[in-house]
């Protein structure tokens, strides 16, 4: 058996920039954030070879984030950083974001949408028609924080049965305002089309047999790695599901296959 750790990953929940939540310099904060440069860095340590971000800066404060400069200066960040790919961020409180979408999502740097209805302050029933058939039209992978009170993961699932062309991505397996761990998964299994996935990037992902039950309960096939680095560390999630008790297929397909398939990465 060779050692999954030679494998190049593909880590598709990540961030850069300056990461504000206790309060803007609190010694917590600083902990949490890295730059693209950063972010890159950590990555390379332990063999991921792609990571795709969203901008800090779009997002954070919560309520307060700007998604439209946000959009602008990944758009400039990640094209002059090797290891990198970018999700454009829509607000639907931001009707301009969806304009920058429609520009950026033409451009091959850029892959897909990142939503977080609980940053952003919106509750995806309510946002959730606007989103996805912007979505539809143009056959775009989302990317959203699930499981608060404003982004349930049962929420979206009759947008994605509604909407096959739409592939979406579950953030933090585990995750889950009111303790349950099991929210991400749970959805999954409710849709009709195979056009849901669910990513590691939780801090709960450390849990014993959390990812294993994951896998168990949906397939590896809709498994994603993901870090939220740089808010949590790098090779800690890596080693992870290098780590986990799956087989070698298994892990290949989490850490590498499904999001080469997904994202049309073939030649990384």
């Amino acid at each position: 058996m060779s050692d999954i750790r030679e494998l190049s990953a593909v880590d598709v929940h990540g961030h850069y920039g300056t990461y504000i939540r206790a309060g803007h310099g609190s010694f917590s904060d600083t902990l949490c954030c890295g730059d693209a440069a950063e972010v890159v860095r950590r990555a390379t340590a332990v063999n991921i070879a792609l990571t795709i971000v969203s901008p800090l800066t779009a997002i954070l404060p919560r309520l307060k984030g700007d998604a439209v400069a946000g959009n602008i200066e990944a758009a400039r960040i990640v094209a002059q950083t090797p290891g990198l790919r970018q999700y454009v961020v829509i607000d639907p409180g931001r009707e301009e974001t969806y304009r920058q979408a429609e520009q950026m999502l033409a451009q091959p740097q850029c892959v897909g949408i990142k939503i977080h209805p609980e940053e952003h302050g919106y509750p995806i029933r309510e946002h959730g028609a606007a989103i996805f058939e912007f979505a539809a039209r143009h056959r775009a992978i989302v990317l959203t924080h699930s499981s608060e009170q404003n982004s349930e993961a049962h929420e979206f699932v009759p947008w994605l049965n509604r909407f096959p062309e739409v592939r979406l991505i579950l953030a933090h397996i585990g995750c889950g305002w009111d303790g349950d761990v099991t929210h991400q998964v749970r959805a999954i299994q409710k849709t009709v089309h195979g056009n849901v996935f669910a990513d590691t990037s939780s801090s709960r992902s450390v849990f014993p047999r959390l990812i294993e039950w994951a896998v168990r309960e949906v397939g590896a096939e809709r498994v994603l790695f993901g870090t939220d680095t740089p808010l949590y560390h790098t090779a800690m999630q890596r080693a992870r599901v290098d780590h986990a008790d799956l087989s070698e297929a298994e892990k290949r397909l989490v850490l590498r296959d499904n999001a080469v398939r997904l994202f049309g990465l073939a030649g990384l």
